[in-house]
């Protein structure tokens, strides 16, 4: 009996169960090489190899997750500890531990000031095994710690031994000798921010071999020494309550008012704290700050363009088509945003409070309060606490759409190079990422120059955060797919434009197609878009925004459509209208003039009128169609439109 190759299923069936168990990859690829050996023929063996490499990135995508979790579990710890603030050492080591764990280094640590001494001392070691390491201390600017501390900006060595960017001594170095430790990571723990910042210590994480940490990791860090510059802030804050108290007892109303304060803040951090933990997003802590407050609340981008709004203020700036008061608006809220991180405090600013919203240094955004002209201290140390809490749902947030935004954009590259191989298998793809591609999409292109693409694709990514459309490099333009509301590619693509220039600070030049419903019409809306965008370049339109249909006659040579009627209906359609109405012959002596050069006296031999009645028809054209009807371009547009309004048989 001649050999019947196995079946594919058993091989497929393996790849869900070792998926399903957390095989390492190797075993993943092993599917395919046991599907060959037995024998399964060359179709089945490509639909083995796809469905291993698809189980691949699915465990690559899992993995990302569960680091996501890990960071934000971990952080909520941390929050929760702030909240329930007893013993400053213990949340200082949990702190220190949670740095170490999420960086996965091999020892973390913390440094804090000692005024008497004039230095700094190490307040807390996790990973640390060198007595003389644990017992350093480090002047202000010597080593990476000193330099973290006077300069209150985050440094990184991927190999502290070697590096001539600090001020190496002997003992410092042998400490770090003695502990083995090669990468260094340190960021400093602030009271605030910018030139008004005050440094209140140093937390680091660092490796016994070379590495070079990630902005993520910077980022992350930055985060962790946030909550212990809280916790220690708080802590002191408490300290000087309780030493208040015991010498100023005749004070005893004063302090009263003032714990009772302190209390509020504590329990509005609580509810704050409690929203995150419950899962809330940006928007809760928005209301719960405007409840807590007695006033309206809106948050906004690093652009000053609004995320989410509590109460009647806030809600004027919107994200469509940025007009001039719009960005005027934008651009005010982030002055004073940078004035807000200049200041390490909030800043009154136009009537409302402004607050900056930062991740390390940089700027995530700012929180808005309206309605409250005078804030006593502490409501006002409540809304820059608020800001702190934003600040970690915005980066948690942006870094979750940023995963989401990489998947998603594999889609894209495959629904733009071979949308007819499996369209109905892109659709499915479409709809467990949250994307239906059966429904009416804009398809818009942009770029710009080539040093500004890794920016314009971070500026893509923010700008459909949260609006459902995804993103894509492709062919040196970024491609973004937007579900159709109701506005034209022309629309939408001159908005995009626009805030796409205000968020990498470079023109963007954008093309809109569409609207396109499956795989095949969304390529070729990307076609039709490519068309555009090279004729808006050629133009000399760059930094602008358009589709095929807003080019006049190159829209009709351009667009896959080809819609002549149309064409001629935009060019010619008031001298139809008046010619229908009143049945006057506007269009034939308009056609009559250019076919006779623009001579009036042949053009009235040809229509047997007299010389002043082509002159008054003229001048009933230029009425219609405006004073530049007989510039060199509308000329242009003109004559095609009565070509091919004569060749129609009209």
């Amino acid at each position: 009996m001649p050999h019947r190759p196995a079946s594919v299923a058993p091989h497929l069936r393996r790849l869900l169960e070792l998926l399903a168990a957390g095989a390492p990859a190797e075993d993943l690829g092993a599917v395919a090489v046991e599907a060959r050996r037995s024998g399964a023929t060359a179709q089945d063996l490509a639909e083995v190899e796809q469905a291993t490499e698809a189980a691949l990135r699915v465990q690559s995508t899992l993995r990302q997750h569960r680091r996501r979790e890990a960071e934000l579990t971990a952080l909520f710890d941390t929050a929760g500890d702030l909240a329930s603030l007893r013993d400053l050492d213990a949340v200082l080591r949990s702190i220190v531990r949670r740095a170490r764990m999420l960086l996965g280094t091999d020892t973390a640590y913390l440094t804090l000031p000692d005024e008497e001494a004039g230095d700094t001392y190490m307040r807390v070691t996790d990973g640390s095994v060198s007595e003389l390491f644990q017992n350093l201390r480090l002047q202000l600017g010597e080593g990476l710690g000193g330099l973290v501390a006077q300069t209150a900006r985050p440094y990184a060595s991927p190999d502290y031994r070697t590096d001539d960017r600090f001020v190496h001594t002997g003992s410092i170095d042998a400490g770090v000798l003695d502990e083995g430790l090669v990468a260094i990571l340190g960021v400093p723990l602030l009271l605030g921010s910018g030139s008004g910042g005050q440094v209140i210590g140093a937390l680091f994480a660092a490796d016994r071999t070379p590495r070079t940490f990630a902005p993520d990791e910077v980022a992350l860090l930055c985060s962790l020494a946030d909550h212990a510059a809280i916790a220690i802030d708080t802590a002191k804050a408490m300290a000087d309550a309780r030493a208040a108290l015991a010498e100023l007892a005749e004070a005893n109303t004063v302090i009263r008012e003032h714990s009772a304060a302190m209390q509020r803040a504590a329990e509005s951090h609580d509810r704050l704290t409690d929203l995150v933990l419950r899962g809330g997003d940006v928007s809760d802590v928005a209301a719960a700050v405007a409840g807590l407050l007695k006033g309206d609340v809106a948050v906004h981008d690093g652009s000053g363009w609004p995320l989410t709004a509590v109460g009647e203020h806030g809600g004027a700036l919107t994200r469509g088509a940025p007009d001039a008061g719009g960005a005027e608006e934008a651009a005010a809220l982030v002055a004073a945003a940078e004035s807000s991180r200049a200041t390490a405090h909030a800043v009154f600013r136009d009537g409302r409070w402004v607050c900056a919203v930062l991740a390390g240094h940089e700027l995530l955004g700012c929180l808005v309060l309206y309605g409250r002209p005078e804030l006593d201290d502490p409501d006002r140390r409540l809304f820059e606490r608020s800001s702190v809490v934003t600040s970690l749902l915005l980066l948690l947030r942006r870094s979750v759409a940023e995963t989401e935004n990489r998947v998603r954009g594999d889609l894209v590259t495959d629904l733009l190079t071979a949308p007819d191989r499996d369209p109905a298998g892109l659709v499915a793809r479409g709809r467990r990422l949250g994307i239906d591609l059966d429904r009416p999409h804009v398809l818009l292109v942009a770029r710009t120059d080539d040093a500004a693409r890794g920016r314009l694709a971070d500026a893509a990514v923010r700008y459909l955060f949260g609006n459902g459309g995804i993103s894509a490099e492709h062919e040196g333009a970024v491609v973004l797919l937007l579900p159709c509301d109701g506005t034209g590619p022309g629309a939408a693509a001159r908005a995009a434009a626009g805030q796409l220039g205000q968020l990498t600070g470079v023109p963007v030049t954008v093309a809109g197609a569409g609207p396109a419903a499956g795989p095949r019409a969304i390529a070729d809306a990307h076609a039709e878009g490519l068309r555009c965008l090279r004729a808006l370049r050629v133009l000399g339109r760059t930094g602008q925004g358009a589709s095929v249909a807003e080019l006049g006659f190159l829209g009709v040579l351009l667009g896959d459509g080809h819609d002549v009627d149309g064409f001629v209906t935009a060019v010619l359609g008031p001298l139809l209208e008046y010619d229908a109405q009143r049945g006057t012959q506007l269009v034939r002596t308009l056609r009559a003039y250019f076919d006779r050069g623009g001579s009036l006296t042949r053009a009235k031999e040809e229509l047997h009128v007299h010389v002043n009645t082509v002159v008054q028809r003229l001048d009933r054209v230029q009425a219609l169609l405006g004073p530049g009807w007989n510039s060199p371009e509308r000329a242009l547009e003109l004559q095609l439109a009565l070509r091919l309004h004569l060749l129609s048989g009209a």
